[in-house]
């Protein structure tokens, strides 16, 4: 029997957690797991950006500190988040960037901007974006898009923006 399967942390925290584990197990060396890379649609890279922010990481029981530990996860020095971009929490803006690297990708290979909304596109670095979603997020919340940001979905080819 898995010694996981009643922790006494939440199971939202192992559901996460065991996604990361299969992630990693599946690597071969250092991996980074940055926010956007999901698993199971689980965005385990975001998830783990957080366990690693310092006060976080104190707030996590015993249990759960050393089995991110057994995967190689160390905690941020204090005060380390807000100099690493990669982990801020800025994740519009980088997941803008990453939807419209998805769009350009999916463009290029299939010719057309027409995605289905489950189509999860894989950019070359591994990172995994629900194009499908950002696309309708994006659609739906076009009026609050900056010019710049309607301007490059339009020259993208798609004719709401």
């Amino acid at each position: 029997m898995d010694e996981d399967w009643n922790p006494s942390w939440p199971a939202e925290w192992q559901r996460h957690y065991a996604a990361l584990r299969e992630l990693l197990r599946d690597e071969d060396g250092q991996t980074d797991v940055l926010p956007g890379v999901t698993v199971h649609g689980m965005d385990v890279g975001r998830w783990l950006a957080r366990q690693r922010q310092h006060d976080v990481w104190q707030g996590l029981s015993a249990g759960q500190r050393e089995r991110l530990e057994q995967l190689g996860i160390v905690p941020l020095p204090p005060g380390a988040e807000s100099q690493a971009p990669a982990m801020a929490s800025n994740g519009a803006s980088g997941g803008f960037e990453r939807g419209v690297a998805a769009l350009a990708q999916y463009q290029a290979r299939t010719g057309t901007v027409t995605v289905p909304r489950g189509h999860v596109e894989r950019l070359e670095d591994g990172t995994e974006v629900r194009l499908g979603v950002f696309l309708s997020n994006a659609r739906s919340r076009r009026a609050k898009l900056s010019a710049d940001k309607r301007q490059r979905l339009a020259g993208l080819g798609l004719d709401w923006a």
